[in-house]
């Protein structure tokens, strides 16, 4: 039975503004959409202008980083089976659900950022950016990429579409604190942002393909 919509959008409630403190932040939820949070965060989707900041699909079983070498895939934690498969559900996901993607979609430069999105949106319309690297692959580079990302979150968005990115989970944790840490953003799942120039705010995390027992590989 659908839900209404009026019923869904009062369970969608901005929990932290960009500039909170950390010690005021809660850890967030990852929401299923078959949940109504969950489908409250679709709902917001679906009117377009709004941020989806995945990060990279299921990695669980694959090496650990050796190299830190952007295209040095063999010493890169690369996605696996289950990844793959779960990244090739995400694009048919958001259209099945009406949610609008602006493109290019936008991934970082490691290869499990840039396969998820180019499994999930086609290679055509991804785009791939240093501005979206992992930390532990910025080097000197950090600052600039945590500010990449603040400027990619909180720029405005044109209505009828989303902003698409695809990285990873430490700078997010960075840059929109910890409530986006532990283990409140699996892998494949989406931290939804409503971008308002000059800061954001988090709406939530949309878990839109889960993985039973997945989302969190076992490397430090």
């Amino acid at each position: 039975m659908a839900v209404e919509r009026r019923a869904l959008l009062p369970a969608l409630v901005p929990v932290l503004l960009a500039s909170a403190p950390a010690h005021a932040q809660q850890r967030l939820v990852p929401r299923r959409v078959d949940s109504p949070e969950g489908m409250a965060l679709v709902e917001a989707l679906r009117g377009g202008g709004l941020v989806m900041f995945f990060r990279h699909a299921d990695t669980r079983g694959e090496n650990c980083d050796r190299s830190y070498r952007i295209g040095d895939r063999a010493g890169q934690r690369n996605i696996g089976p289950e990844g793959r498969a779960q990244a090739a559900r995400i694009g048919p996901a958001l259209a099945e659900l009406g949610i609008p993607v602006s493109r290019p979609v936008l991934a970082g430069p490691v290869f499990r950022a840039r396969d998820t999105a180019e499994i999930a949106f086609g290679a055509e319309h991804v785009a791939v950016t240093d501005s979206l690297l992992a930390d532990d692959y910025a080097g000197g580079r950090l600052a600039w990429v945590l500010a990449e990302h603040r400027r990619l979150f909180a720029a405005p968005v044109s209505p009828g579409g989303n902003r698409i990115l695809v990285g990873h989970r430490t700078p997010a944790i960075m840059v929109a604190g910890e409530s986006v840490g532990g283990r409140a953003f699996p892998e494949g799942a989406a931290l939804v942002l409503r971008p308002l120039g000059n800061g954001f705010e988090v709406l939530g995390i949309l878990d839109l393909v889960p993985l039973p027992g997945g989302g969190f590989h076992m490397c430090g």
